[in-house]
C-alpha cells in the first residue's frame, strides 16, 4: 500500500465514522509522513493532523487503528 492509498483509507474511515465530507477530513489529516524502514523498524509512517483538539484526536485514533493493520507503506 502506498502512502496516498493509506491516506485515502484513513479519510474514508473517519468520514464514515464521524460524518463530514472526505474533503474536510483530508485537509485535517494532511499528508502522511513516510520514513525509511532502516530508521523506523516497527512503523514507517505518521499522520500530521491540524485542526481543533477534537479533530486531531479523531485523526490520531484512526491512525492508531490503521497502523496496527498497515505498519509499513511505500512512498507515493
Amino acid at each position: 500500500m502506498t502512502g496516498i492509498e493509506l491516506r485515502d483509507l484513513l479519510v474514508r474511515e473517519i468520514a464514515r465514522t464521524h460524518g463530514g465530507g472526505a474533503q474536510r477530513w483530508r485537509k485535517i489529516a494532511g499528508t502522511l509522513k513516510i520514513y525509511s524502514r532502516d530508521t523506523h523498524a516497527h512503523c514507517n509512517w505518521e499522520a500530521r493532523p491540524t485542526g481543533t483538539p477534537f479533530e486531531i484526536a479523531v485523526v490520531e485514533r484512526a491512525s492508531d487503528g490503521l497502523r496496527a493493520r498497515y505498519p509499513f507503506v511505500e512512498a507515493g
